[in-house]
């Protein structure tokens, strides 16, 4: 009863629903007055014939000729009825078989069904929510942070001004609103006064009316926001956003530090507190096909190996296992020791030439940046002679799935390929082609949706990088600061009080590596951070413990010990 009352108040309150059904009323009257005419003519002309029949039967016979049902029980016998009987059956077809279905389509059935997609849509919140998060935009960073949202409890609200997307969503089990993000009704309606953190990540006009607008009604609401172009970010701070970030410059940069050609052995990917997380390739390093036990890295560098990649699958070290050319080391340590890591390393068994990388579209020339102020050598590879910077020496214009141009470039004897188009199709086809030509090669690939990050590892990729991922795991290290650290592709550190079941136990016998499949790298004590602690050492009462491992483990870590 409720849904009909809304329809109805919408036909009789909407103008355009009232001028569709005034337009409908005139045919259905024109249409009235064509079957009475018919049903007079037809009386004229059986009395012609010498033959009465009633009112009712003359639009009997009406109708059944128009509809063209034709019963037959009823028919003229001369010329002229039969003439008469045509002109009603063609005059049937036109009105009541063409034009009225699309007369009720197009000014009742498709108004009503708009009607009924209008009352669905969402435009204010049932009840106020408190600490959730608003997002502006709908596309691969937004699907990665939702996905950690929910993993992490935390409440969120997509606000978005198409209709029918927001539709969609909605049917997709998404919580969204529809609203103008330039509309402050539109931020009173979704509680922006006590939310958390509002992201924008539209382009940097609407980012910037965006803020201007949430910063009128909230004055303390944290906003981060991402920026295409480097002078957007001094106006969308001026416009009131807290934090922003050029998520693209940021994964063209991270590409660049994992590549081979750099000076450092090792890539911090993480700093908590006192503690550095980094990432070490063991690719064209002494310590390919020896074990964990072999290179001892704690004894001689005070490091500890916490975890260990191999094209995407993480996994704990054990003190047997072997190190090859694609696994790359996480490392728990501080400053000091990564320095002393680096050192102890060597140099890496590579070449002075140049590090390859396909597509110079914005990740590209920030790869490109990042590796020139490093003073290492690169070509990028281009196939749009209108990109900025394609006059550059360093800048090869052709297409990078052509052999000729990648020998042109110098894939023969790159220590690193770096893929960083913006489709993942044509990542993956580059990826399989350049693992073809060059097999003992380190490529480093960029993901636009996370979902193919293990497609591209499946096609030879040693490292994929995910610019929807890095900035989802940025917004989630604002949101639980000093709880969470999300490092990279699904490793995190998180903190946690020692558990009661655990006092008085030391690492070893505590079992966590075997039940939650994760690492201590830190004690936290009075303020005072333990990296790396002894494993033979007991916690104590007032503890916190800070691990390393995948979202997985720290579920595993809370279902065996905190619950």
């Amino acid at each position: 009863m409720k849904f009909l009352s809304s329809q109805l108040i919408f036909f009789l309150e909407n103008r355009q629903a009232g001028r569709n059904l005034r337009a409908l009323s005139k045919f259905c009257l024109l249409l009235l007055a064509l079957i009475t005419a018919y049903s007079l003519i037809f009386h004229l002309i059986m009395q012609h014939e010498g033959r009465d029949y009633s009112i009712i039967t003359g639009f009997y016979w009406t109708l059944t000729v128009m509809s063209t049902l034709g019963f037959g029980d009823i028919t003229f016998t001369g010329d002229l009825g039969k003439a008469f009987s045509i002109l009603v059956l063609m005059t049937g077809v036109i009105v009541l078989l063409i034009m009225l279905p699309f007369t009720f389509i197009q000014f009742f059935y498709a108004p009503w069904l708009e009607a009924q997609s209008k009352s669905r849509v969402p435009r204010k919140l049932n009840a106020p929510m408190d600490g959730h998060v608003l997002i502006t935009n709908f596309g691969p960073i937004a699907m990665a942070l939702i996905e950690r949202l929910k993993q992490y409890g935390h409440d969120y609200l997509l606000i978005l001004p198409d209709m029918q997307q927001v539709l969609d969503l909605v049917d997709q089990g998404y919580s969204v609103l529809l609203g103008e993000l330039d509309n402050p009704e539109t931020w009173k309606n979704a509680s922006v006064q006590t939310a958390a953190l509002v992201v924008a990540t539209n382009d940097d006009m609407k980012n910037t009316s965006t803020v201007f607008t949430v910063r009128e009604l909230a004055p303390k609401v944290m906003i981060v926001a991402s920026a295409d172009m480097e002078d957007s970010l001094d106006i969308l701070q001026l416009a009131g956003c807290q934090l922003t970030f050029q998520f693209m410059e940021m994964l063209g940069q991270s590409l660049a530090r994992r590549s081979l050609g750099k000076t450092s052995r090792s890539t911090m990917i993480g700093c908590f507190e006192e503690l550095a997380i980094a990432e070490s390739p063991v690719m064209r390093t002494n310590l390919v096909g020896r074990t964990i036990k072999e290179i001892a890295l704690r004894q001689k560098t005070g490091l500890n190996v916490v975890g260990l990649w191999d094209r995407g699958h993480f996994t704990l070290p054990k003190a047997d296992t072997r190190l090859e050319s694609s696994t790359v080391l996480v490392l728990a340590g501080s400053q000091k020791q990564l320095a002393a890591y680096d050192s102890f390393i060597g140099e890496r068994k590579t070449t002075q030439a140049p590090v390859l990388i396909l597509g110079g579209g914005r990740v590209g020339r920030a790869a490109a940046n990042a590796l020139r102020n490093e003073n290492v050598p690169y070509r990028v590879v281009e196939k749009n002679p209108k990109r900025p910077g394609v006059n550059d020496e360093h800048y090869i214009i052709g297409s990078a799935a052509d052999h000729d141009t990648l020998v042109q470039a110098g894939i023969a004897k790159a220590p690193s390929v770096i893929i960083t188009t913006h489709s993942d199709e044509v990542n993956i086809y580059l990826t399989i082609y350049c693992r073809r030509l060059r097999p003992d090669t380190q490529i480093i690939s960029r993901a636009t949706l996370d979902r193919n990050i293990g497609v591209l590892h499946s096609a030879g990729a040693d490292l994929v990088m995910s610019h929807a991922s890095m900035a989802a795991s940025t917004i989630i290290n604002i949101l639980t600061p000093g709880r969470l650290l999300m490092l990279t592709e699904g490793l995190n550190i998180f903190r946690y009080p020692a558990p009661v079941s655990l006092i008085g136990k030391n690492l070893l016998e505590s079992g966590i590596r075997e039940k939650a499949a994760c690492s201590v790298i830190a004690i936290i004590h009075q303020g005072e951070t333990r990296i790396n602690p002894d494993p033979l050492e007991p916690l104590q009462e007032g503890e916190e413990m800070l691990m390393i491992g995948t979202i997985e483990a720290e579920k595993a870590f809370t279902e065996n010990y905190l619950q």
